[in-house]
């Protein structure tokens, strides 16, 4: 403060000290004398709200009142009287403006209101503190939490599009969520590189080998430079490179071990891109006799998605398409850009012929989502397993370890809590364990442990076979 005194018993050495916790603290302090109507800011304060320090005319407080943003200040003059006539202290916040440099700061201020005999106000001591800082990361959350409940609401929504547009193409349930869980690993491969750029955009190449990468390493070719597609492009060519590698797998040039599949692309002057797929080496081609929903999402859904146009080519040499992007579809290059996905080697279990059998077998599930663990209950007992659990909370889950367990399928996180102590454990036992996670780890299992990973979303036939071939080479 400007005045100050030592009180009695407050020593030179006390006074010092709180002079540097509030200089510490960043707090300027104020003192309103209502007798002298004066209102006195110590230099720490002057400086924080850019005003000459030392006494200045209180005029009732419209002194200071004419530095409160216009949009704050009612509302801030309404708190203020309701505190001077009943209360003893305050802390409010609201929007400054500094007469300095006119710059918008918010600050927080806060005192102790000291009464005379009469009941009124005598004076008010306090502090100010500018917290624009804190309120501008509030806002920020504030809009990524918006943004969140957004994307995720598209997401939800495409997730019921394909759930509902695969199911009226589909002539029965293995089918359907074979298809299905297909299309929803694309989606989850697109919104994990997308998440990793912060949502500002995922690089075409790395689009490409998160779907091509797994299925045949050795038969795929990608070339075309650094090009960041928009969230919405992004998920479209996701999908559109898994139906295209699916029907490769299945009747085209991955099929068959000489068959080759070549992905390029390149920029157009109009600021869009082309890509271009072409597979050789497989069997004779000829259209498909009928029109399924891959058909259709290719033809129709990513063209319009990427602003653009998307044709497919039924060549009897092997299947063509060419996938035109308008400039709307291709991002700025993010300011964080991910790695490109390495192979995840561990995740092999992409397609299963016929059932796995765990017959026999005792499997602890650690699964925090209730809806998740009792798919794999019902999943893994379906193949034979007795099962240990669910175990939902990391508490649960150790208490089951006592328990007889020839293997385990764990989630990375329980309710924000590391299953490592339980991985631990299973280690030492030498119980081999399956990762079941939603977490994008490119570097392989959670933790550093030598384990296989299962990414969500997954087929819990999936997890099965994986459980089984643990049991198998353990």
């Amino acid at each position: 403060m400007t005045r100050r005194t030592v009180g009695p018993g407050q020593t030179q050495g006390q006074e010092q000290r709180l002079e540097l916790a509030l200089q510490a603290a960043g707090l300027g302090e104020f003192e309103w004398d209502f007798a002298r109507d004066v209102f006195v800011a110590s230099p720490r304060m002057a400086a924080i709200i850019g005003i000459e320090p030392g006494e200045m005319p209180a005029e009732g407080g419209r002194g200071l009142d004419r530095l409160v943003h216009p949009d704050d200040r009612d509302q801030l003059i309404r708190t203020r009287e309701a505190d001077l006539a009943d209360r003893d202290a305050f802390d409010t916040e609201f929007r400054h403006v500094r007469p300095d440099d006119g710059r918008v700061i918010w600050v927080r201020v806060a005192g102790i209101i000291v009464r005379g005999a009469d009941g009124k106000p005598a004076s008010i001591t306090g502090i100010v503190e500018d917290v624009t800082g804190r309120r501008l990361e509030e806002e920020r959350r504030q809009q990524l939490m918006a943004e969140l409940d957004h994307r995720v609401k598209n997401v939800l929504a495409t997730v019921q599009a394909l759930a509902v547009q695969t199911a009226k193409r589909t002539t029965s349930l293995p089918a359907f969520l074979q298809n299905f869980a297909g299309r929803l690993k694309a989606l989850a491969s697109a919104n994990e590189l997308l998440t990793a750029a912060r949502w500002r955009g995922a690089a075409v190449d790395h689009l490409a080998a998160a779907e091509l990468s797994a299925l045949a390493p050795g038969q795929t070719t990608l070339d075309g430079p650094e090009l960041f597609l928009t969230p919405r492009a992004a998920n479209a060519l996701s999908l559109a490179l898994h139906e295209l590698a699916v029907n490769a797998v299945k009747y085209g040039a991955l099929s068959v071990e000489a068959g080759h599949v070549d992905v390029r692309w390149a920029p157009l002057a109009d600021g869009g891109f082309e890509l271009t797929w072409t597979e050789t080496g497989g069997p004779r081609v000829s259209p498909p006799g009928r029109k399924g929903f891959g058909t259709t999402l290719l033809q129709q859904v990513t063209g319009r998605e990427l602003n653009g146009a998307a044709e497919v080519d039924y060549q009897p040499g092997g299947v063509r398409a060419r996938l035109r992007a308008g400039a709307q579809a291709v991002a700025p290059r993010p300011e964080t850009v991910p790695e490109a996905p390495a192979a995840r080697p561990a995740e092999t279990v992409a397609a299963v012929n016929g059932a796995a059998s765990l017959k026999g077998s005792r499997v602890l599930i650690v699964e925090d989502a209730v809806l998740l663990a009792l798919e794999l209950e019902t999943g893994l007992s379906e193949a034979g397993a007795e099962i240990v659990g669910p175990a939902y909370e990391l508490e649960e889950a150790m208490a089951l370890l006592d328990r007889p367990i020839d293997a385990a399928v764990l989630d990375a996180n329980l309710n924000g809590r590391s299953v490592t102590p339980v991985a631990e454990a299973l280690a030492r036992r030498k119980v081999p364990f399956v990762f079941a996670t939603g977490y994008g780890e490119a570097g392989g299992a959670p933790g550093g442990f030598d384990a296989p990973v299962i990414r969500k979303p997954y087929d819990v036939t999936q997890v099965a076979a994986a459980v089984a071939e643990l049991l198998a080479t353990s």
